[in-house]
């Protein structure tokens, strides 16, 4: 007979001892990409549903043995059984999983040990197990037994429902027992002070028993451990990726994001640094170093590139704008793309600009790493206008009077939010507007994901014809409706269903009076681009295509480098086997 399945439903109002809330250090761990994802335990799906919002492809299953929070995840997940997940036959069939997570639920179990061996067997060849666990070690249960003060409680390291208790060591032989090999663990730290303090206290005991301080310190500090396990080891590969100093949002998309969504991953091992040196390489493996829009100029350059390339990395250039617009990249000893073996960009006229130097160049469009849940369309018949674009002094003006006309005829139920731009929040002939410095990149998705409209202008020049489609992506992913010029955008946006392109200032100001006059067609928009960027353009659909590319690079590193000899022979003069064939 099969378990019983939840249908999706709107959930019970229902008070539990537990937070609703997603543990962000699972989260952080499933595999972006994973397409069935089983959480044992999952409460009232927090963690599922978050996971969604990352890959909305994803199909999460639930297992919850508690029959009301079973009801509220079956209104968040894909399926839900309401199961005891021991005495019970596995409610899914055959399923296979990419991802299994016991979120704190292996030690509510009878017989954890066995449970473990069973759904290890339902990961899929290349699965990850995620299991987060209360450490047993903890100081404050020590310290406690010591003033025989435990008790029980109704939540967390003393949960009275715990039947089993687990350190590092005995948590790493029940994953080899069960078939699994451990992949890494991370301690998750809470009340560091009070650790200390009673580690302190504690000392001279510590030394009398002959107990390593140090080493009691490290055990006794974490709450709770997280552990990833596989079927089989995975093959590590590190990547590490310079980056500019953040301005807009420039490097959180390009570099913080795509490294996140990289390290979901067992075996891959991002770091991101503000200098071009990472040190020696973690692995023997393949290792990838990538350039975040660097200058690689003169002497200086060519002696960068030569250590990386001695210390055996293979040297990738990240790069999102046309390089001919650029001043300082316009002199003659400028390495950046032809002393590299790869580069990678967002858009295919920008690869064709720079496949001019480099003929390995891959294109990963912007996409974002998650959706937003959305915050506007509050207040109704009222709409915010943003516009936040950096070094756009010249895309507006011929659209000033259009959004002067506009603001006449709206009065109050339209409202400016400008970012960076003083000269157009000062040409603005209407109070209702509000101007932002230059700002970090979190106050700007605090803007716009207050905003209802998204203003895109760019005038038909070849630097912008290589430009990103990001502004639409980032808005679409708020639920914000774009308002934007053909450049660039024509290419992406559906006009009339994922927002409106406006070809001139007449166009323009017809189209936003429509959106005005209309809040509700505004947002029609704004959930049609949504749905698009959910269904294309998600980092979880990039992460895949990445890691190959790379290692496809690191396999093809022999020919990379004798191609690298042949456009800048100047790098000959070092003297390393790896570049000159050995």
């Amino acid at each position: 007979m099969n378990a019983p399945v939840c249908a999706r439903k709107e959930p019970p109002i229902v008070m539990t001892v537990y937070a609703d809330i997603a543990n962000p250090d699972l989260l952080d761990r499933i595999p972006l990409n994973a397409a069935r994802v089983l959480d044992v335990g999952c409460g009232g799906g927090a963690l599922g549903s978050e996971f969604k919002r990352r890959n909305p492809s994803a199909r999460v299953y639930g297992i919850e043995s508690d029959a009301d929070m079973a009801a509220v995840a079956a209104a968040r997940l894909d399926v839900v059984a309401h199961v005891d997940v021991e005495a019970e036959p596995f409610p899914f069939g055959d399923t296979v999983f990419d991802c299994i997570v016991f979120g704190d639920a292996l030690e509510h179990l009878r017989d954890p040990w066995r449970l473990l061996g069973l759904h290890a067997q339902r990961l899929a060849p290349q699965g990850v197990m995620l299991i987060c666990m209360p450490n047993v070690e903890h100081w404050s249960f020590v310290e406690r037994l010591l003033r025989g003060t435990f008790d029980y409680e109704d939540a967390g390291l003393f949960d009275r429902t715990h039947l089993r208790w687990f350190t590092v060591e005995t948590t790493r032989r029940a994953l080899l027992a069960a078939g699994l090999v451990p992949c890494d663990v991370i301690p998750r730290v809470f009340g560091r002070p009070e650790a200390g303090e009673f580690v302190r206290a504690m000392r001279p005991a510590l030394e009398a028993l002959g107990v390593d301080v140090a080493q009691y310190a490290m055990r006794s500090l974490p709450l709770q451990h997280v552990w990833r396990a596989m079927r089989e080891p995975a093959e590590r590969m590190e990547v590490v990726s310079s980056m500019l100093t953040p301005v807009g949002g420039v490097s959180h998309v390009r570099v913080v994001e795509p490294m996140a969504a990289l390290s979901t991953h067992p075996g891959l091992i991002t770091r991101i640094i503000e200098a071009y040196d990472p040190g020696e390489a973690t692995t023997e493996g393949p290792r990838i170093f990538i350039f975040h829009r660097p200058l690689l100029a003169g002497a200086p350059g060519l002696a960068l590139l030569r250590v990386l390339l001695d210390r055996g990395y293979v040297v990738v250039c990240e790069f999102d704008d046309h390089p001919a617009y650029i001043p300082v990249l316009q002199r003659d000893d400028v390495y950046n793309f032809r002393a590299v073996h790869a580069v990678q960009t967002t858009t295919q006229p920008l690869a064709g600009v720079l496949g001019a130097e480099n003929p390995n160049v891959a294109i990963f469009p912007n996409a974002v790493r998650q959706v937003q849940m959305p915050r506007n369309f509050a207040v109704p018949g009222r709409l915010t206008m943003l516009f936040a674009g950096i070094n756009r002094e010249e895309e507006w003006p011929a659209y000033l009077d259009a959004l002067n006309a506009v603001a006449a005829l709206a009065g109050e139920r339209l409202f400016f939010r400008i970012v960076a731009d003083r000269g157009l929040f000062d040409a603005l002939e209407t109070p209702h507007k509000s101007f932002t410095p230059l700002c970090d990149y979190e106050t700007y998705q605090d803007l716009l994901a207050t905003s209802e409209i998204c203003f895109m202008p760019l005038a038909d020049t070849p630097f912008n014809r290589c430009k990103s489609d990001l502004k639409f992506i980032e808005a679409a992913s708020f639920r914000v409706a774009a308002l934007a010029s053909p450049t660039v955008y024509a290419d992406v946006i559906e006009d009339g269903r994922t927002g409106l392109i406006f070809r001139d200032a007449q166009e323009l100001q017809q189209r936003l009076a429509r959106m005005i006059a209309n809040p509700d067609y505004a947002r029609g928009l704004a959930d049609a681009a949504r749905q698009y960027v959910t269904g294309h353009r998600m980092l979880a659909y990039q992460v895949e295509e990445r890691a190959v590319w790379y290692r496809s690079l690191w396999a093809r590193r022999d020919a990379l480098n004798q191609e690298l000899l042949e456009r800048v022979p100047e790098l000959a003069l070092m003297a390393d086997p790896l570049l000159s064939g050995g």
